[in-house]
């Protein structure tokens, strides 16, 4: 390529220029006059700007000369039939990713030997990985990623692990992250403006100046690392599988259960049970039955509505609750739930008993999801769990594109051929927008199971 060959040269030019003029004033034993600290300026500037230019052509040198390959490849394969051309006709394929569930090569045992190795084959289906995941991702901004997209179906095996998940999280209010800083500012209007009946033709017509603050939410950074030895690494079968799913499903639960109840401090979220302003039906009762606990749902459904006006549109609760409500009866022995449709009278609840998920069943028309990341050890006794009810617009979730997809290798033992994988992710999340969509019911009502 003659543009590149020209621009590698005019690049060592500069390099020898820069180093004439700094061995000048080395020899004289000086410092920069005004006048080569400019020039050094002005030479610095043009050689990143080629090194970034170089590079670009570099790149489209190299798939080029990929692409020649193949076409000679697929040219001098000898044909298995001959076919009449098609006319009018055009045939759409899908070719296989490089790292899939069946293929025979390891996402992380090329990432090993790329870095440790210097294996060329494994960089070249590696940067062939990443050149996939742009086109699979290509709204996430994967070419801004640090290090290496973990493949997909990778981030798929996470969900048979026991693990809670994110069921809270997968029914928030989920927006993208900024691309950067370390907060995010919502602004809410506190002072509206304001309308009334004027009195009487030329009368004054009322007037307010609308205020708002700015809610401030900070980034927070979740991650989490695996020491793997080499020879799990190398010769290990389905290990990058297993140690890639439990590392994103611990992200995923230990980020779930702090959008539920962390504290804000020491880097976690400020959790919805923690968030200050929202509903609270605070009920202690050392009898409790489920139709109580049917009764103060239906209260915090009406607090939200009183105070949000609208209607909330999701309740989570704990398995054991939803067990709980679901197994209730009345005091003829009667369900006061029904499976899946209406089987009696004065049904209070809808649904599958053992649901995990998002749509687990409904109470007084409002879908409940069952989520293990409501804590059970609330309360003075250490007892208790808690249920949510609210609006999911009011529970904002802003995550780094598919997070956790950023993967790093690091030597921490080369003494002992160990290997440390760590993956991570941003999140920022709020409850604080409008609190009072939110209504939490807690007490020893909810200490009570079956």
């Amino acid at each position: 390529m003659k543009l590149l060959d020209q621009l590698v040269s005019e690049r060592a030019e500069i390099a020898t220029a820069v180093e004439t003029v700094l061995d000048r004033a080395a020899d004289e034993t000086r410092d920069l006059t005004e006048t080569e600290d400019k020039n050094l300026a002005d030479l610095t500037a043009r050689a990143k700007a080629l090194d970034a230019r170089i590079a670009d052509l570099r790149e489209i040198q190299i798939s080029h000369l990929e692409a020649a390959k193949l076409r000679a490849e697929v040219a001098s394969a000898p044909a298995a039939h001959e076919e009449q051309p098609a006319v009018n006709r055009i045939d759409v394929k899908s070719e296989p990713l490089t790292y899939e569930p069946n293929a025979p090569q390891s996402f992380f045992r090329d990432s090993y030997a790329a870095e440790f190795l210097g294996d060329v084959a494994a960089q070249e289906r590696l940067n062939r990985h990443m050149t996939e995941m742009r086109t699979e991702l290509r709204d996430s901004g994967s070419s801004n990623f640090a290090g290496l997209v973990v493949p997909q179906y990778l981030t798929g095996l996470a969900a048979p692990f026991l693990r809670a998940g994110r069921n809270t999280m997968d029914v928030a209010n989920g927006l993208a992250l900024p691309g950067d800083g370390l907060t995010v500012n919502i602004s809410r209007i506190t002072t509206g403006s304001s309308v009334a009946a004027q009195d009487g033709d030329n009368g004054a017509v009322t007037e307010a100046t609308p205020d708002d603050t700015l809610l401030t939410v900070n980034v927070r950074t979740y991650a989490g690392m695996v020491d793997v030895s080499r020879q799990a690494l190398e010769r290990g079968t389905g290990v990058d599988g297993l140690l890639a799913a439990d590392l994103v499903s611990a992200y995923n639960s230990k980020v779930n259960a702090d959008v539920i109840n962390g504290d804000g401090t020491s880097g976690t979220h400020l959790g919805i049970l923690n968030t200050s302003g929202i509903g609270d039906v605070d009920v202690d009762d050392a009898s409790p039955t489920a139709y109580e606990t049917f009764q103060k749902i239906v209260k915090a459904i009406g607090t939200v509505t009183a105070a949000r006006y609208v209607q909330p549109d999701v309740i989570i609760m704990h398995p054991r609750r939803w067990a709980y409500i679901s197994g209730g009866l009345d005091s003829s022995n009667r369900p006061l739930a029904g499976v899946t449709v209406a089987t009696s009278q004065n049904i209070i609840a809808l649904g599958n008993p053992g649901a995990y998920g998002v749509a687990a069943g409904e109470i007084a028309g409002v879908p409940v999801v069952v989520d293990a990341g409501i804590p059970t050890n609330l309360g003075a006794g250490t007892n208790e769990d808690a249920i949510i009810v609210a609006n999911r617009a009011d529970l904002v979730l802003m995550e780094q594109a598919a997070s956790p997809l950023m993967l790093r290798y690091e030597s921490v033992g080369s003494g002992t051929l160990t290997t440390r994988m760590v993956v991570y992710g941003y999140s920022a999340f709020t409850a604080g927008r409008y609190p009072g969509g939110i209504c939490k019911v807690q007490g020893t009502l909810l200490a009570a199971t079956l």
